[in-house]
């Protein structure tokens, strides 16, 4: 897949089919949107490619109040390829792109890329303060040359699938409801760090990830989940809590490969999927107590994963 950070396209590559949005997290919603996308383009006989941002808007608009990532680049990357993007343009949301009206957006955005068909979610909103939506699109879209249509809203339960929901459900440890609206496992993956090793001492070693790790954080609890390194599906404890002695970036993410004492996972990239969350945060009064929780937070993910 080809990845760029401004709307030029090389010269050989085939014009294109669009998807415009966020795509914080890539959930079904917008699965549903990429389904669209790839078969309208392999009939059509364009390329599919995706126009995101590199930060939410409010990031820039009303800094300190934006919502937390649910995936990172290289995650978000990695998932459109699979689903059979061919091309990723991920622009910079800065003023220069916020001020842009509509049509100065589909000046300086789609027509570079050459765009033929454009897709966007129900409700899809562009240009300066949001001013355009579908009908301003399809209007453009006579005018310049492309096809704008707008694809419904998948909706879960009662409730519509948003990222907003899937944070509100990861906020809550609530993994069945998180992964059924993502159509997939959350996951953190980041490098695994050298730690204090107390997990070690007490036969229960840790892979501590760094805090700089892509992939939303869930509520501190320890979790049943997988652990995946060099191409190997382990099964796992997940624990996410408060490193006092790390007032910075207090939050971590520590994971116990289940029956496995024997690893080297220092420095490597590593993905940790959750499933379901066994317990809520707790701390314990002596060692003794929190050694005989781990046993029983072990047992109690061997149960969740059918090990």
């Amino acid at each position: 897949m080809l990845e760029l950070s401004n709307s030029s396209l090389p010269h050989e590559f085939a014009d294109t089919a669009v998807a415009i949005g966020k795509f914080d997290g890539i959930h079904l919603g917008h699965q549903q949107l990429f389904h669209e996308l790839v078969h309208l383009s392999e009939e059509a006989g364009l390329a599919a490619a995706v126009l995101a941002f590199d930060r939410h808007p409010d990031a820039f608009l009303k800094p300190g109040t934006e919502p937390s990532a649910i995936i990172g680049p290289i995650q978000k990357a990695r998932i459109l390829e699979s689903l059979g993007a061919d091309a990723l343009i991920t622009l910079r949301f800065d003023q220069q792109l916020a001020n842009l009206s509509p049509e100065q957006f589909v000046v300086n955005h789609l027509m570079p890329i050459r765009a033929k068909l454009v897709l966007v979610g129900q409700g899809f909103r562009f240009g300066h303060k949001g001013s355009g939506g579908i009908v301003e699109l399809r209007q453009l879209g006579e005018r310049f040359g492309f096809r704008a249509k707008e694809i419904p809203t998948v909706v879960f339960g009662d409730l519509p699938v948003s990222s907003t929901e899937i944070r509100k459900a990861i906020a809550a440890g609530n993994f069945k409801a998180a992964n059924k609206m993502l159509g997939r496992n959350h996951q953190t993956e980041g490098m695994v760090e050298h730690g204090r090793k107390i997990g070690r001492q007490i036969g229960f070693p840790t892979a501590n990830l760094a805090r700089n790790s892509e992939g939303l954080l869930p509520v501190d609890g320890v979790y049943a989940g997988w652990l995946y390194s060099d191409g190997v599906r382990y099964p796992a404890a997940h624990s996410v809590g408060t490193n006092d002695s790390i007032e910075a970036v207090p939050r971590l993410l520590e994971s116990h490969v289940i029956g496995r004492d024997d690893l080297d996972l220092y420095d490597k990239i590593v993905t940790c999927e959750y499933v379901e969350q066994v317990r809520p945060w707790a701390k314990y009064e002596s060692m003794e107590k929190l050694i005989a929780q781990i046993g029983s937070d072990v047992q109690a993910c061997r149960r969740v994963l059918g090990e």
